[in-house]
């Protein structure tokens, strides 16, 4: 797993949480099963870079904070 990878799952998990949204809400935002939204919070997939803008809308808020640029 890349250092790269492991700051977006963590931070995605915790942004999530804090916008009260489940797993299962943010899979139906992005038409996808709950399970395979898990993947993105396992770091076992990274989403495309249309799923991750998607993912900034859905949750408002900047790619950089995802991926811990900033």
């Amino acid at each position: 797993m890349s250092n790269f990878q492991q700051p977006f799952f963590q931070n995605l998990r915790a942004v999530r949480k804090s916008a009260n949204l489940t797993q299962a809400d943010m899979a139906q935002e992005l038409s996808l099963t709950r399970s395979a939204y898990a993947y993105y919070e396992l770091g076992q997939v990274q989403p495309s870079l249309n799923t991750l803008v998607k993912i900034c809308g859905i949750l408002g808020v900047s790619s950089d904070s995802l991926l811990g640029l900033g």
